[in-house]
């Protein structure tokens, strides 16, 4: 009975000890969290997307409630909420240029070779493991639709020529379709950049177009017809530099022979030049 009453005592004696080392570490270490962050981050979309700058929605509420990030940089939410989330903090609704995805390649499956036939799973990624995927251009779109997949947007669709096709209206820059392409030819970009290379081929001249129809051949008209510096030949491929977007205007693309550099509207669909070639072949190139 004795052995029983000193095992109780000394159990209940350890636990007050645990409990008043706990007592003691909370108070010390106890670090104190703004509640409006959760408040903040009841008012954002949740998704999570890394648009914004942080790595999730918590992160940007920290932010927005130090005053690290302002709430209109998050481009998911609607502007009204952005607002709702202003007005609650007391600060500036703050301003933020939408920035979509954009494809560099033009080359769908009407314009651009097939030189091999890949039989395996259908992801851009296997097959891009397979002597790249069998394109005749090394740098195209292998158009098996990776993308649209992890596109939790649905802001990406393929279209009959097996090219993604971005919806500018949907897409909130969240990187995925960028880190999943294995071409690399996804890039974020400000609406404002309208002037686009549609295009990552590094041949030049013949033997690029011996691939693919709207390929850029390093031709350099653009480069002639543009203020100076805003575009330049880097290994065969033209290069924008959007650091002087402010001088670029249509005038670039329109003696582009093959359309390979667009020109983007305000509502997100691309036009090419005058003198680019017109393509009126809708059924697939035969595989050679």
């Amino acid at each position: 009975m004795t052995d029983i009453i000193v095992s109780v005592g000394f159990m209940a004696g350890l636990g007050f000890l645990l409990a008043s080392v706990l007592a003691v570490a909370n108070r010390r270490l106890y670090v104190y969290e703004d509640p409006r962050i959760d408040e903040v981050e009841d008012l954002l979309p949740h998704a999570n997307c890394g648009a914004c700058g942080s790595p999730g929605c918590r992160p940007f509420a920290e932010g927005l409630v130090k005053g690290s990030y302002q709430p209109a940089q998050c481009t998911v939410n609607s502007r009204e909420m952005n607002r709702v989330i202003a007005d609650y903090l007391g600060v500036d609704l703050g301003s933020q240029e939408k920035r979509v995805a954009r494809l560099a390649c033009a080359g769908g499956i009407h314009v651009a070779y097939i030189r091999a036939s890949y039989d395996g799973l259908n992801a851009c990624r296997a097959a891009a493991l397979v002597s790249g995927g069998g394109k005749g251009c090394a740098w195209g779109c292998l158009g098996m639709g990776d993308c649209a997949e992890v596109c939790d947007f649905d802001a990406i669709q393929m279209n009959r020529h097996g090219l993604p096709v971005v919806d500018e209206a949907l897409c909130t820059a969240c990187n995925d379709c960028v880190e999943v392409c294995p071409k690399d030819l996804f890039s974020i970009h400000s609406v404002g950049h309208q002037l686009f290379v549609a295009c990552r081929n590094l041949e030049k001249g013949e033997q690029a177009e011996a691939e693919c129809e709207v390929i850029c051949t390093a031709c350099e008209r653009c480069v002639v017809d543009s203020p100076e510096g805003l575009i330049e030949v880097r290994d065969n491929l033209a290069v924008i530099d959007y650091g002087r977007n402010d001088l670029a205007s249509r005038v670039a693309i329109e003696r582009c022979p093959t359309g390979a550099i667009v020109w983007f509207d305000r509502k997100g669909r691309y036009q090419v030049g005058r003198d680019a070639k017109k393509i009126i072949r809708k059924e697939p190139l035969p595989l050679t």
